[in-house]
């Protein structure tokens, strides 16, 4: 007879091993369940408690990387490289946990949000559409197959499409087409990419390609194709400039969760397929020996950090002011991947981090102010500092992070850049990094100035629910806690880039 607690035990331990599958499968189920009971309170309830099971599996997840290594999950019983594989090391468990959080954080914001934004009838639709995006994203993070992150990838992205189609505006339906239509030529080269990596490896399985891309010799131009083909797929999905047109429209017309939710996950996840193939798939020294990746990548870098942070000052619209930003800063962590050095890395990778905290505080900051206000244009923020001293206060806070002050998170990454720079002799970058944070100290301060020195034009009509105010400012703190404290942000991240310099293949 076994013991009761052996058998305990034996379930614990099976659960354990199962965590990889429920990361996906937990907010796939849930947004199916929301689309068939259509009741918006019975969906909310299951969005949340989905939301918040999702940072529980996902730090599991993270310490059972950083205890054991590597974790291998080969789905329907068929072995890698023949079946599909998910395959966790350090830097897909800090995305997978990154996602979580910033679900959980949105999740528990969103019902009163969502219901001021968004008819009665189409709330159930949100949710499950939401749940949806998350279950693709995650999938994006976890899996080992590259065929399986093209179709997470379309999972997520059509129900971003309606994520954004939901807005308010009509304008919303032209900006989730724009997006639909980039999106999808994002996809088609991906997809052209993967063909041609297949052609000369035979293998989807990423960490096999990894194996057999350095015995290739034949098919060399294959691969330098498919290189720039995936790398260019990507770069559509991560808003790089300047293949970011899609984005300014997708944030400002989105309704407030879902901008929030988005910024805060899909390009940054995005970022790490990018991270992905260019060091683990196709390995450091083909992609910056045998390409000019690394010139070309710090060049765009470069750009996008001052021409979006410039564009940014100019915008009348607070969201759309925040979506140029958001460019801007997918600008650092390219510049973290184009730097190929420990420093660089770990700084582009803790800003992916950082920001997604940062921007998501941000967005929901302003979330609280459309729901009391009903404005966004910055204009008629005037006064709100005196109006919403708590909420404008969670959205200083975050743009101090979005600066770089120190003693915030913004700080902690692009110290790493700035040191990964200097180390490799680009004094350059170093001054474009300064210059970048001077200008974002520009449009931060546009609305500290609006918001704290001019005379209110506006009148609260409700206040913002507690519930509201309780997740922007969870979220402010957090860019406080990780500008002291960085054994998440950095230490995890250090970790992860000494990880991706390595390599997968032997």
């Amino acid at each position: 007879m076994i013991p009761l607690a052996a058998n305990a035990n034996a379930t614990a331990l099976d659960l354990i091993a199962q965590l990889p599958a429920l990361q996906v499968m937990v907010p796939l189920l849930g947004a199916m369940i929301c689309a068939m009971v259509r009741q918006r309170h019975i969906a909310a309830m299951i969005a949340i408690g989905c939301s918040v099971a999702m940072p529980v599996i996902a730090l599991l997840i993270l310490w059972q990387v950083q205890a054991t290594g590597t974790i291998s999950y080969a789905m329907g019983g068929w072995a890698p490289p023949v079946g599909i594989e998910y395959r966790i090391d350090l830097i897909n468990a800090f995305v997978l946990l990154l996602v979580s959080l910033m679900g959980a954080a949105v999740a528990l914001y969103a019902p009163r949000s969502l219901a001021y934004e968004i008819s009665e009838e189409r709330q159930a639709w949100t949710y499950a559409m939401y749940l949806m995006c998350m279950s693709g994203l995650l999938g994006m993070a976890i899996t080992g197959d590259a065929f399986n992150i093209f179709v997470f990838m379309e999972i997520s992205s059509l129900a971003m499409y309606t994520l954004i189609a939901m807005g308010s505006e009509r304008r919303a339906l032209v900006a989730a087409f724009q997006y639909l239509v980039i999106g999808t030529l994002g996809a088609t080269f991906y997809v052209i990419g993967v063909g041609l990596i297949f052609t000369v490896t035979g293998t989807l399985n990423l960490y096999d390609m990894a194996a057999l891309l350095p015995e290739i010799e034949d098919g060399h131009r294959s691969v330098i194709a498919g290189v720039a083909f995936i790398t260019i797929g990507i770069g559509l999905k991560m808003a790089m400039f300047p293949m970011h047109l899609w984005l300014p429209n997708a944030y400002a017309y989105a309704p407030t969760f879902a901008t929030a939710f988005l910024a805060s996950t899909a390009t940054k996840v995005a970022v790490y397929l990018l991270l992905r193939f260019l060091f683990s798939v196709f390995g450091v020294e083909f992609t910056f020996s045998a390409t000019p990746a690394a010139e070309i990548l710090m060049i765009l870098a470069a750009l996008a950090m001052v021409v979006c942070s410039l564009s940014a000052i100019f915008q009348i619209n607070i969201k759309r002011m925040l979506a140029y930003s958001s460019v801007a800063q997918v600008g650092y962590m390219l510049l973290g991947i184009a730097l190929v050095s420990e420093a660089g890395l770990t700084g582009g990778i803790s800003h992916l981090f950082n920001h997604a905290i940062i921007k998501a505080c941000l967005f929901l900051s302003v979330g609280c102010m459309f729901y009391a206000s009903g404005v966004t244009r910055i204009e008629n923020l005037a006064g709100m500092g005196r109006l919403m001293p708590v909420t404008t206060a969670a959205f200083v806070i975050a743009g101090l992070g979005l600066i770089g002050v120190p003693g915030t998170a913004g700080f902690v990454s692009k110290w790493f850049l700035i040191q990964g720079a200097a180390e490799a002799g680009h004094w350059w970058l170093v001054v474009v990094i300064v210059v970048s944070s001077i200008l974002a100290v520009i449009y931060v301060g546009r609305i500290v100035e609006v918001a704290y020195f001019q005379e209110p034009n506006v009148k609260i009509v409700q206040e913002p629910g507690p519930e509201m105010v309780l997740m922007t400012w969870v979220l402010a703190l957090a860019v406080i806690w990780f500008g002291i404290d960085t054994d998440l942000n950095a230490d995890v991240a250090g970790a992860a880039a000494r990880e991706l310099l390595a390599g997968w293949a032997p």
